[in-house]
């Protein structure tokens, strides 16, 4: 990026970006996020000698790989976060909801769990991990997890599994030594790092997946536990409750949503029942297939 200050899109502009934006990923900016969109923008409109918004949009519309959108969307997502994050929920997957959900399953059963705009990873690890160091029937079912998020470059990163010290700081040291390996590399690349064990990685099915997305959402049917935490924060009403809707039809009937600690789903659709568990409050599609 420039050192040099870019170039504000006017109002006008402003708007047109936002809103195509908003209809193509569900990612809503309002004016208080101007200054990270302005030089995220202009960045690229640098890198791609646009001259001025009109041609970088036609870029953005009509590039038939959709290359220039997507490092747009890389740019602008946010993906903050650690092992162990919010880690009551995975408690209470363990404790309480996975032993629901086998309930009158046959051993061989399949499970699906799908971790949501998993970033670099850490959310489907920590589920993992969780999974074989808490649950006692872990080797009864066919257990698939699935990961997705809608920026390519963090998803690179979470098929490597490389992290820093910062995403390991909630993790047990007897889990660090059970399940990463010590990394070697230069002095300048910014600390010690630790890499997940290739057992790990290769339980975890990671793809490209944006929510907003009909087609892209299709093949996640029959979905036993969504997490989808602090992403629809990002969203503005309408595109929660499309959100919500897209939920609804990938869970299997009785399955659960889990948000973010400040997320509610009853301010975002009505087609889910609030469960309250031990350890978390989960929000459960009914049995029936129904709304509440």
């Amino acid at each position: 990026m420039s050192d040099t200050e870019p170039q504000a899109l006017s109002p006008e502009e402003y708007a047109t970006l936002c809103g195509f934006l908003r209809d193509r990923t569900g990612l809503s900016f309002t004016e208080a996020k101007r200054y990270f969109v302005d030089r995220r923008v202009a960045a690229r409109m640098q890198a791609v000698g646009a001259a001025d918004l009109r041609t970088y949009m036609n870029l953005l519309r009509f590039q038939a790989s959709g290359e220039e959108l997507q490092r747009l969307v890389n740019l602008m997502t946010v993906n903050e976060t650690y092992f162990f994050r919010e880690k009551y929920q995975f408690d209470c997957l363990v404790n309480s909801v996975l032993d629901e959900l086998v309930r009158g399953r046959p051993k061989g059963a399949r499970l699906r769990i799908w971790s949501a705009g998993c970033a670099t990873g850490e959310e489907p690890y920590s589920i993992a991990i969780m999974l074989l160091e808490n649950w006692r029937r872990v080797d009864d079912y066919e257990i698939e997890l699935l990961a997705s998020d809608i920026d390519s470059a963090v998803l690179d990163r979470a098929r490597e599994g490389i992290y820093d010290e910062r995403a390991l700081q909630g993790l047990p040291a007897h889990l660090r030594a059970k399940y990463f390996q010590p990394q070697r590399g230069p002095a300048e690349a910014g600390g010690p790092r630790w890499r997940i064990v290739e057992d790990l990685r290769d339980s975890v099915d990671f793809s490209l997946v944006n929510i907003v997305d009909p087609q892209q959402v299709r093949a996640f049917r029959g979905i036993d536990v969504i997490f989808c935490r602090n992403l629809l924060i990002y969203f503005d009403d309408l595109g929660r409750r499309e959100a919500a809707s897209m939920f609804h039809d990938a869970l299997a009937p009785g399955g659960f949503v889990c948000l973010g600690h400040s997320e509610s789903m009853s301010r975002m659709s009505s087609l889910f029942v609030p469960r309250r568990f031990p350890d978390a409050i989960l929000y459960q599609k009914p049995v029936d297939g129904g709304g509440a």
